[in-house]
Formats: C-alpha cells, sequence, structure tokens
C-alpha cells in the first residue's frame, strides 16, 4: 500500500509539474501530425502493391505513428530527470522516505498519461482524414501505446541516471532509436522490404508493436500477433522496470 500511496503521490506531482508548463504537450503532437498531413498521403499511391496490409493507407501508417510517437516521447524522458537532478528536486526527495520504486513509477505513468493524451488526439486528427476507426481495436492499441511508453522511460531513466549529462544521453538514444525506428516498420510495411531486413526485424521488439497495432486498428483483435505484441511487450516492460528501479535505488541510496 506505501509503495501505490508513494506513487500516486509522485504521479500527481509530476502531472502538476506538466500542466504547468503544457507547450511539451503540443510541441510532442506537431512532429506526429506533420507525418499524418504530409506523408501519409503519399502511401495512397502504393497501397494497392503487393505485399502492402488491407486496410488502405491510413489503417495501415496510423498505427505505426502511434508508436513512434511513444518511442520518441519515452525515450527523452531522461532529460526532465536529468534537470531534476540538477535543481536538486531528486536529493530532496532522497531523505524522505518516500519508496524508490515509487520515484521511478510516479515519473513513467505520467510520461504514459502524456503519451495518451497525444495518441488520442492524433486518432482524432486521422478521423476526419478517412482514418476507419474500430472502437475496441483503437482502445487495446492505446494500451499497446502505454506499454511502449512503459518500456522506453524507464530505460531513458536510467540512462540519465548512468551518464548523467545530456551530451552524452542525446547520442546515445539516437544511437538505438533510429535503427529501431527503421526496422519497425512505422513509416512503411516490412511486408515491403527485402527477406533480410524482415529476418532481421523479428529480434526488434517495438516491430510486434507495430504489427498488433495495425491488427487492431483494423479489428482482428484475435489475430495472434495481437498477443504477440503485448506478451513481447510486457516481459520486456517488466525488465526496463527492474533496471531503471536498480538505478535509482544506487542514485538515492
Amino acid at each position: 500500500m506505501k509503495l501505490i500511496r508513494d506513487t500516486w503521490l509522485l504521479f500527481v506531482r509530476d502531472v502538476m509539474v506538466t500542466l504547468r508548463n503544457p507547450v511539451w504537450l503540443i510541441i510532442g503532437l506537431f512532429q506526429p501530425i506533420c507525418f499524418l498531413l504530409l506523408f501519409a498521403p503519399l502511401l495512397d499511391g502504393i497501397a494497392q502493391a503487393p505485399g502492402f496490409p488491407s486496410g488502405g493507407a491510413l489503417n495501415v501508417f496510423t498505427p505505426g505513428l502511434l508508436v513512434m510517437m511513444g518511442m520518441y516521447g519515452a525515450s527523452f524522458a531522461g532529460f526532465g530527470l536529468l534537470a531534476d537532478l540538477r535543481a536538486g528536486v531528486v536529493e530532496r526527495l532522497r531523505v524522505t522516505p518516500v519508496s524508490r520504486l515509487a520515484l521511478l513509477l510516479g515519473r513513467a505513468l505520467r510520461d504514459v498519461l502524456v503519451l495518451l493524451v497525444q495518441a488520442t488526439l492524433l486518432v482524432l486528427a486521422a478521423w476526419p482524414m478517412g482514418l476507419r476507426i474500430d472502437v475496441a481495436g483503437v482502445a487495446l492499441a492505446l494500451g499497446l501505446v502505454a506499454l511502449v511508453g512503459l518500456l522506453l522511460a524507464p530505460c531513458s531513466y536510467a540512462l540519465a541516471l548512468i551518464l548523467k549529462s545530456e551530451d552524452a544521453l542525446a547520442p546515445t538514444i539516437n544511437f538505438f532509436l533510429l535503427p529501431l525506428q527503421l526496422l519497425s516498420g512505422v513509416m512503411l510495411p516490412l511486408t515491403l522490404a527485402p527477406l533480410w531486413i524482415r529476418q532481421v526485424a523479428t529480434f526488434n521488439p517495438l516491430s510486434y508493436a507495430v504489427d498488433a497495432a495495425r491488427s487492431l486498428f483494423n479489428g482482428a483483435l484475435g489475430d495472434p500477433v495481437v498477443l504477440r505484441g503485448f506478451g513481447v511487450l510486457t516481459l520486456l516492460v517488466m525488465l526496463a522496470l527492474w533496471w531503471a528501479a536498480r538505478q535509482f535505488r544506487q542514485a538515492t541510496a
């Protein structure tokens, strides 16, 4: 119960900090909206190509865009922790009896909430453009986005605590994030890729999230790729939380 209480208190505190500076919520939507308006129409010309998934260009691209939003929104969460470290916020919390795991969970849940708000707004923006929505499928796809956030935000926090520098954190994140994005099929479906790229992509957990999200948007809730996507992400989320919690305990010991 103490962990839940501490997590809730820190979550509310972090949400209030975010609400005092909501510009980042808007900025986080700018890039996905640009992709939606300026890139998605380009896919109409190849939507009938052999290997292109069914459902139409928007129903293929929008789920990938949600996962990409989760990737970038959560991966750079560590910069906020570095700012708090420099301002002494974490140091002041260290001398309180608050749970060290709650320090992580409160922040990570705030990041997930921001992602879910942004993802919902993106889906609503794509709807007038012709996106066909299956309500249950979209709700489950938002759950996938939440898992992506819970996977990458703790990893970002752990790296921030290890590197302790924005100059080191930014290139480290980009080093891992770019290949993960290219091999996840968020921009173009991997069914259009050469065989060797599809084989390499099987080692990318985010490719399972993209495949599952696309099936959910098309209403295929019973598709095996959906269970596979949730299963892979859930396992990795547990590992990421364990790693990040370990770093928080060491940093606040």
